[in-house]
């Protein structure tokens, strides 16, 4: 069930990064949050005039589930088998899992991913290199997102390590967004 609209009261303390600075925060038990959006496994809110970004792990805070971390999607990453076939296809479906905690439309269809490139290693596992921007190059939730795009990809079978490099040439702009993208943002 999608919450965004719903206003709820924190059951605990629960750390936020504000948004767009990055900064991180800890909303107090008790306060008046506004959800915005629910995307990606995260939260965004509003409180006291400000966004915020809550993980899913945190959810708990919200009154939703208990706290625990979702359930991989795969089974990648260092911990699991890394050698084999990676699913080139499966890297963009993960990608698509990917919000800016601002824009309702994932990171793809915003045309923010520029390139994924998945590299066999000489140990026999796979390396995933991964170029893409962000919609402003002083975006403080840019590190955030990088590391919400890295550790999902890393989540694909057979994907053993993953490096996501900032771009900013070419300069994002809206006709880099896919055309359902434009639609559903209103931007045509």
């Amino acid at each position: 069930m999608n919450h965004a609209g719903d206003t709820i009261t924190t059951t605990r303390d629960v750390d936020a990064v504000l948004i767009p600075l990055g900064t991180p925060v800890t909303i107090p038990a008790g306060a008046m949050v506004l959800i915005t959006q629910e995307l990606g496994g995260t939260y965004t809110v509003s409180v006291s005039g400000n966004l915020a970004r809550i993980e899913g792990k945190d959810a708990d805070a919200l009154g939703f589930g208990d706290g625990a971390e979702p359930p991989e999607e795969t089974m990648g990453g260092a911990e699991a088998e890394t050698s084999g076939s990676v699913d080139e296809q499966a890297i963009w479906d993960m990608l698509k899992t990917c919000y800016d905690p601002e824009i309702p439309v994932n990171i793809v269809d915003l045309g923010l991913v520029y390139d994924v490139h998945v590299v066999d290693t000489d140990d026999g596992k796979n390396h995933v290199d991964i170029i893409m921007t962000l919609t402003a190059p002083g975006c403080g939730m840019g590190p955030f997102i990088v590391d919400d795009v890295r550790a999902k990809v890393l989540s694909v079978e057979h994907v053993h390590d993953v490096e996501v490099q900032l771009v900013f040439d070419p300069v994002w702009d809206r006709s880099m967004m896919s055309e359902e993208a434009r639609l559903q943002l209103g931007m045509f």
